[in-house]
């Protein structure tokens, strides 16, 4: 049977773009975001003591008179969500270090009630334009204490900081229990498109992958799956339910053109594990758990232990056997012994008979053999 016809159809079609309800509000006018300095206008002070009275209600442990003071900082900028009578629901200050190419992200914050709306990540993407378009700033540092760690991983910050140490320290303020987020911005990304980005990227994979695979291809069914209640045959001495609806595999639709063959199946029935796989684990585990095992636990560090490579050309550990028993690479019991054995040996090669290594792999290997 052929193809049904609106499999490409189908697959072409992509849901709508689901909009946050923060682009909706923006879009018909009901939110603004506005970026405002302490440059002394009505209209800047108002925005300002809205961000500042925000960050003092959802950062309780950071001192009033700290907020204050950085938020009027001249140094500092800030960009609020404002809704209509200049009513600041939510904003982020940050400094600028424009010769330094960052940007430091001091407070971040949305009024309690409008948190379930999407301000956060929408604040997060206009900050981005903004600062890309108007500065030489191409990253963001911030401290983020354990509840906003989770918000900025989201916006793409990460834990890995990757600009030099000399170019932020001494810059950015240090706070006690918090942990440093760096985010890079890329060039050529409008953040407040990337939805609209995504999309498109995930259409042209599709495309791709269509033109050199038929897993987009939806066929009929098999006709002896519709019957709501085949009757018994009357051959089937057995009794076995399912023997009416044994069927000839080349007689599925599109099985043949997908290269299958019997030994296919066949191979693909095949146990994954050997015969004694089950014995094997429970050798690892009991000795991964053994009190003199902590030695062998995992790979000696060869920059702690500089010679220890060129003494030991065959290294071996218990997660090393671990992984490989996990992988199917002991075909028996006697490939497992081995490695084994290895730890031992090797142990008692590097170390002298007296060290407590050396004891800890004669305990390990008593305990192997009377286990076995």
């Amino acid at each position: 049977p052929a193809p049904t016809a609106m499999a490409d159809d189908l697959d072409d079609a992509e849901p709508p773009l689901r909009e946050r309800p923060a682009v909706v509000e923006e879009r018909s006018g009901l939110i603004q975001f506005r970026v405002v300095t302490n440059d002394g206008k009505p209209e800047s002070n108002i925005i300002l003591t809205g961000l500042k009275n925000i960050f003092q209600r959802q950062l309780p442990k950071m001192p009033r008179e700290y907020i204050t003071r950085l938020v009027m900082d001249r140094n500092h900028w800030s960009m609020g969500i404002v809704k209509r009578g200049l009513q600041v629901v939510g904003g982020i200050t940050y400094r600028p270090f424009n010769n330094r190419r960052f940007a430091e992200i001091v407070f971040c914050a949305i009024t309690s009630t409008e948190q379930v709306k999407g301000y956060g990540s929408h604040l997060m993407n206009h900050l981005k334009d903004h600062v890309k378009s108007s500065s030489d700033v191409m990253h963001f540092l911030t401290y983020a204490d354990n509840y906003a760690i989770g918000y900025f991983k989201k916006q793409g910050f990460t834990k890995e900081i990757s600009l030099d140490r000399s170019v932020w320290v001494g810059y950015i303020k240090d706070y006690e229990g918090g942990t440093l987020m760096q985010c890079s911005m890329l060039p050529r990304i409008e953040y407040l498109k990337v939805q609209e980005l995504l999309i498109a990227q995930k259409q042209l994979i599709k495309k791709k992958i269509r033109s050199i695979s038929k897993s987009h291809v939806v066929r009929s069914g098999l006709d002896v799956f519709r019957e709501p209640k085949p009757k018994q045959e009357e051959n089937n001495e057995s009794n076995d339910p399912t023997a009416n609806f044994r069927i000839d595999p080349s007689k599925v639709p599109g099985l043949r053109e997908s290269a299958w063959t019997v030994e296919m199946d066949e191979l693909s029935r095949r146990p994954r594990r050997g015969p004694h796989h089950n014995l094997m684990r429970h050798i690892v585990l009991e000795m991964s758990n053994h009190q003199a095992a902590w030695p062998f636990a995992n790979p000696v560090n060869g920059q702690e232990v500089p010679d220890y490579y060129e003494v030991i050309k065959e290294p071996m550990d218990l997660s090393t056997m671990e992984t490989k028993l996990e992988n199917n690479q002991y075909a028996t019991i006697d490939d497992l012994l081995y490695d084994a054995q290895l730890i031992f040996d090797n142990c008692r090669t590097y170390n002298p008979p007296t060290s407590v290594y050396a004891k800890s792999a004669n305990r390990l290997e008593r305990f192997v053999k009377d286990s076995l």
